[in-house]
Parts: C-alpha cells; structure tokens; sequence
C-alpha cells in the first residue's frame, strides 16, 4: 500500500497545530505549518533530530521548545518547536537570527511562532505514538518507554559540573536531621538574590547533605518534587534580586516541564544545578558593576528586553513613567554611567557573547542588535571594549 505522507503530515499539524514536516534522505519531502515563518527553525537542530534513533522520541532546544520525532522505514516526520510555556519575544528574535531570518522577516517570524500551539511534549508523543502503530507494523509504544534524548543529556549546559553536583547531593546524609534544610535554602536564595555566580559555585563545591524530608514514596517523583520546590524558591530569589516577574517564571516553568521528562538520578541533579546556576546568572547580569538601586535594575531590564531594537530613552522613560529628563539624571546619579554609555556597553556585550558563542558573521551581528551601519558597530565596540569586532573574532573564533 502507498501511503501519503503529505496527508499524514497535514493530519498531524492539524490535530497537534505545530509544524510537521516529513523528510526522505534529510530532505524534506513534505511540511505543513500553522502559520508562515520566514526560516523553518527545525534546520538548526537537524544533527540532534536526525541523531534519533528511536521510532519516536524528542528534543529539547536549549529555548526549552521540544520536536517530537517519528522514524518510520522509509520517512522521518519531525513535529515541532512547541512549549508548554510562553516564550518572549526576546528569545523568538534570538532564535529568529539563529535561524539567518533576513531582518525584515522577524517580524513574521515572531508572529508566525506566537501562532504555534502551546503543549506539553507528552501529548505530542502521544499523537505521534498513534501514528507509528500505523507505519511501524502495529508497533504499540508507551511514554514511558520512550527514552529522554541522549543529544539533549550531552546539551545540558556545565555538565562538566555532573560529578562534582552529585557528590554534593548524593553524600551519605543518615546522619542528619529531618528537614535540616532551612539554613541551605537561605543560601542557596542569599546567593540568587545577590547574583553571585563564583559564590554558587564556590558554596557548591562545599555545600552540606541535607534531609529535605520524604515528599513522594517514590524516589524519582521525590526527586522531582525537590526539583519543583527548589525551582519555586529560586524563582523567587530572583525576582526579589531584580529579574522580572515574567521571565522568571517563564524560565521556572520551563525547568519543571523538562524536569517531568527527565527519568535519571544524575540527570535531575544536574538540572537542579544549573537551574540555579542561570538563574543567579540571570540576577548578576542586571546588577553587575553598578551600585543597585530599584531605577538601575529596571533599566537593565528593559534595555536587556530590547537589545535587537534601537534602544529609546524616550520609550524607556514612558514605560518606566518618569520624565527622560529625570530618569537620565537619576540612572547617572544611581550608577555614575549615562544612559547611552549603559545602553552602548551591554550591546557591545551582546555582540561580544554572539561573536564568541555562534558562527554569525559581523554584518549580520550588528544589523540583529540594530546598529545603525557596520561603521557605527565597530566604533561603539572600539569605544566599550577597546578593540574592534574583527579582533576580538580573531582572539575567540576558532
């Protein structure tokens, strides 16, 4: 019997309303879409989804948007991006210039993506469960016999630090006391709130065994709910250091969504540790090298919200409702640095972080972070980071 592929495809991306496309020999053969986007965002993961080897499994994106794969004999169908959980606009644009979409195409990118359905990753294993029992000879899966991605194991970030997090973790702690974690808690959020990246790592390497108490008869839902606590008290932390209440429980949502899918002792420590890893990290880059006032946090929000824009102060001062006047003479009384210089230097940090960590060219860097001409970007980098994009390329690009 022949079958249809391009029906089975747009039956999927109907039922499921995330994008679907069906390749033979790594070319798509056939994709339908719930909405039109400028670049297919799937091309940037086509190792790690073509590295499936399962009939179905799936991938998380370092965006915490999953893909869902289904490999029949003779046809791959890969559904996705999708989330359980908004994602800003900040991360679709970011991912937007992954993806080499032109800059007058972002727009329709990022809409095209607002389109996508939010749903949990189980349901879209599910539907694609449905299917391999059609094209895989009867073939009957169920979710837990679908086995969390080795590519995405490989992609937790700091994984370096797995042996080093389970020891702490994992020591022997039947000498403690019950629920002998409130001073750990309060460290653990003292560090957040401050942003002290080198604290956290420094109070890891050294950090007590505690008894959080029992909190499911079953180990791995014990862990997990550890895992949910950890994330609401982090979260928190946070907020009260300065991160907007949005992103963080946008990024807390997003880590116990991932967290349900993980089905390893190890693998859930080590994402406990980085979730409280980025989530310090997150807090340390408003307040980095000023003195932290509630004006000096909320501007660095904002700019942070709006580093693919040209920044406006006049915009600025509307959403924050202060004059520009007062809010230039404020920031610069608070912090001793201008506005602009402010607004310069974490551009020019930006494209510092885009220039080391992905293969764009200059162009393309300078036009995603809205510089008006190439000119103007190399001389606000010269300026803010004392040599010229092309230099610090050559120092840091292999």
């Amino acid at each position: 019997m022949k079958l249809d592929y391009g029906y089975i495809t747009r039956l999927i991306e109907q039922i499921s309303g995330v994008p679907v496309r069906a390749y033979r020999d790594g070319k798509v053969i056939f994709s339908s879409f719930p909405a039109f986007l400028p670049r297919d965002p799937a091309e940037l993961y086509k190792d790690e989804l073509f590295g499936i080897a399962e009939h179905v499994g799936y991938y998380c994106t370092p965006y915490f948007h999953y893909y869902a794969v289904l490999n029949a004999p003779d046809v791959r169908i890969v559904a996705g991006p999708t989330s359980q959980v908004m994602t800003g606009d900040g991360v679709l644009k970011k991912l937007a210039f992954e993806a080499d979409v032109p800059p007058d195409g972002i727009g329709a990118f990022v809409d095209g993506m607002r389109a996508v359905r939010r749903l949990p990753v189980e349901k879209l294993l599910q539907i694609l469960c449905a299917v391999n029992h059609f094209l895989n000879g009867g073939e009957k899966l169920e979710l837990s016999g679908i086995a969390i991605s080795g590519a995405e194991q490989e992609e937790l970030k700091n994984a370096v630090e797995l042996k080093r997090t389970s020891r702490v973790y994992e020591e022997d702690n039947a000498k403690r006391q019950v629920h002998d974690t409130l001073a750990v808690e309060e460290a653990i959020a003292g560090i957040v709130r401050k942003g002290d990246s080198v604290a956290l790592r420094r109070w890891m390497s050294a950090a007590p065994a505690v008894n959080g108490g029992i909190l499911a008869g079953n180990q791995l839902r014990h862990l997990r709910n550890l895992f949910i606590v950890t994330a609401t008290l982090v979260s928190r932390a946070a907020i009260q250091g300065g991160m907007a209440e949005d992103d963080a429980f946008s990024l807390s949502d997003a880590y116990i969504q991932r967290v349900e899918l993980v089905s390893e002792h190890n693998a859930i420590l080590n994402l406990q540790y980085n979730m409280i890893l980025e989530f310090t990290e997150q807090v340390e880059k408003l307040r980095q090298g000023r003195r932290v006032t509630k004006l000096s946090v909320d501007v660095a929000n904002y700019v942070r919200h709006h580093l693919s824009e040209p920044v406006s102060v006049e915009k600025m001062a509307e959403e924050l409702s202060l004059s520009r006047p007062y809010l230039s003479a404020r920031f610069r009384r608070d912090t001793g640095v201008t506005l602009t210089d402010f607004i310069l230097s974490e551009k020019t940090e930006e494209a510092k972080r885009l220039i080391r960590y992905t293969d764009k060219s200059l162009t393309a860097i300078s036009s995603y972070l809205a510089f008006s001409s190439q000119s103007h970007f190399i001389r606000v980098f010269r300026k803010y980071a004392g040599f010229t994009p092309g230099e610090y390329s050559e120092r840091h690009r292999k």
